[in-house]
């Protein structure tokens, strides 16, 4: 593989690593506003509204930043007839081809994640509730997700194109 290839598969990988694990903490913070609100309701009747709607949005954040960590653990749900019986190369050069649809749908998902955040943004979008929070910023982030795991799913069709020539990407 060409030299430029293999930087952008480090590049890549190492981002993602970062914000994979950045993101992993989202689950932490959710559950610490979970117990702060079952607190605040069960011993000073204090009900907290806003905080649903919060871990809604980590929630999205999380998935959607932790995605291209996970495609680069190899930990997305994958339906395995004949996959695991396969030899390596056979696997690789299959994916090569396969990864294309997510790669088109991602490329999709893109454009209609900069088009919503760019909605959001120029119409000061809120959500529907008593709180009406912004959505630009958690549009903007669920975006550079997306952005993200396309650009990984990128770096994996070149580790498997890789793996299918004999080759391999460290």
């Amino acid at each position: 593989m060409h030299t430029a290839i293999r930087a952008y598969v480090r590049w890549v990988d190492k981002i993602n690593r970062i914000i994979g694990r950045f993101a992993m903490y989202f689950v932490l913070i959710m559950m610490a506003g979970f117990l702060y609100s079952a607190i605040m309701r069960s011993l000073f009747n204090v009900h907290i509204n806003w905080l649903m709607e919060a871990a809604q949005f980590l929630l999205s954040a999380y998935y959607l930043l932790g995605g291209g960590y996970s495609m680069q653990l190899d930990s997305h749900v994958r339906m395995d007839l004949f996959y695991s019986r396969w030899s390596p190369k056979r696997r690789a050069t299959v994916d090569a081809f396969t990864i294309w649809m997510v790669i088109i749908f991602l490329f999709i998902l893109l454009m209609g994640g900069i088009s919503s955040t760019e909605y959001a943004i120029v119409n000061d979008q809120r959500n529907y509730t008593a709180w009406a929070p912004p959505m630009a910023p958690i549009k903007a982030i669920m975006t550079f997700g997306i952005f993200m795991m396309l650009l990984q799913t990128i770096a994996t069709f070149f580790r498997d194109l890789a793996v299918a020539r004999g080759e391999t990407i460290e």
